[in-house]
């Protein structure tokens, strides 16, 4: 009976493993496929703008990619503070994962910011109060995947990390509201007191961008937790064939 009841929870898993394997798949597949469409629809369908030109369509991804920033910044801080309240393996490869996606998705807005900048305002970098808050968010998520990577992975390291991937969500509002607090050069364009977009497809290639980009940043956590998760599994057989005496010198 023992036996039976062994081998029917070991069906049960391989199916759930299966169909985890069967989403995700599907998953990269529609993703890759709206990343395409949306590049194509981008600069192919959306009218250009007339007073920056084609420079403007970087912004159907610069917004959508500090959107994803955000995004992987808060599953770091979630993963972050259940790490600290439960302290188990799981909650710290999610942590690990948003916190390498933030980075990620910090990259795009960072490089695709000046290119826009250097159109709009003559020069690719002021230290404008967004501008200056972004950079330091990106530097908190680099610190955190520079301390994973090179420092270690004991429970001192991982709750160190967690505290920092709480505590770097603290800059998340200040970014969103610097623009309202401190004034500055960034412009509105979503709001109706920067313009807003005029055509019906500028809209629309916003709202493509914001669900691919969305998309993006599930995909590519979900493919980070995995393997973050394995490298855990691995390190505790490692951990176990050194107490059983299996290891060779």
């Amino acid at each position: 009976m023992a036996e039976a009841r062994t081998g029917k929870a070991g069906g049960e898993r391989a199916r759930s493993g299966g169909f985890g394997v069967l989403v995700h798949r599907g998953l990269v597949v529609v993703t890759a496929v709206l990343l395409i469409g949306t590049l194509q629809f981008v600069f192919l369908k959306v009218p250009t703008e007339a007073t920056m030109g084609i420079v403007q369509k970087i912004f159907y991804f610069h917004v959508p990619a500090a959107y994803g920033m955000y995004l992987g910044a808060t599953v770091c801080f979630v993963g972050s503070a259940a790490y600290l309240y439960r302290g188990t393996p799981r909650w710290d490869a999610l942590a690990r994962a948003g916190a390498e996606v933030a980075v990620a998705m910090g990259l795009i807005v960072l490089i695709t910011g000046p290119l826009w900048a250097a159109k709009a305002w003559g020069k690719f970098w002021t230290w404008d109060p967004r501008l200056t808050t972004s950079l330091l968010s990106v530097l908190i998520y680099v610190a955190y995947v520079v301390l994973r990577r090179f420092v270690g992975s004991g429970e001192s390291e991982r709750r160190f990390s967690a505290a920092l991937g709480v505590l770097g969500a603290a800059n998340l509002p200040i970014i969103h509201f610097s623009v309202q607090k401190w004034g500055g050069q960034h412009p509105k364009v979503i709001t109706g007191g920067g313009g807003g977009l005029s055509h019906p497809d500028m809209k629309l290639a916003l709202g493509l961008g914001f669900l691919t980009f969305t998309l993006l940043v599930v995909t590519l956590i979900w493919e980070r937790v995995r393997l973050h998760r394995a490298a855990y599994r691995l390190e505790a057989l490692e951990e176990q064939a050194i107490e059983l005496g299996l290891t060779q010198d």
